[in-house]
């Protein structure tokens, strides 16, 4: 998916969760400010929806929920909300929620030509900031290719190859 800047005013959270349930199409929210996004290419949405499945079924019992690219998340500490292709959340304290889950332990972001440097940057920076989140997983469209990012005992984030 890509995310355009449009010229809306800047929003409170509230406002932005009100206006967004009147919306078409989904849109961020990032420091005040609304990104629409735009869809993607069918292989982006096959594998998105391909991977959605197989963590579900291999999650299936745990209590851990899957999301696909409808579950919005907050990105902890903040009052940013973005949606991730994929996520999974085993947190208690996202079992209840409506609008959006704040503990993911694993995102996945299908990459795509026009969000390949967004989503391995500032993407990446913010979702780092989310305590619970353990591992990180970009999709290449155009190859055979995963990068796998884990967070390491000491909190730092190492590739897996």
């Amino acid at each position: 998916m890509i995310a355009i800047r449009d010229n809306f005013p800047r929003f409170t959270s509230e406002e932005y969760f009100a206006w967004e349930e009147q919306q078409q199409c989904r849109h961020e929210y990032i420091d005040g400010e609304i990104y629409a996004l735009t869809g993607g290419t069918l292989n982006h949405g096959r594998i998105a929806l391909n991977l959605g499945a197989l963590l579900k079924n291999h999650l299936r019992g745990s209590g851990c929920q899957t999301g696909n690219s409808d579950c919005r998340v907050n990105i902890q500490g903040s009052d940013d909300y973005v949606y991730p292709d994929v996520s999974v959340t085993c947190d208690r304290r996202d079992r209840t929620a409506t609008q959006f889950i704040t503990y993911p332990y694993l995102i996945v972001e299908v990459l795509s030509p026009s969000t390949e440097a967004y989503d391995r940057g500032n993407k990446f920076r913010m979702y780092r900031r989310t305590s619970t989140l353990q591992d990180y997983v970009l999709v290449d469209t155009n190859s055979v290719t995963i990068d796998l990012y884990r967070k390491d005992e000491a909190g730092n984030w190492q590739i897996i190859n």
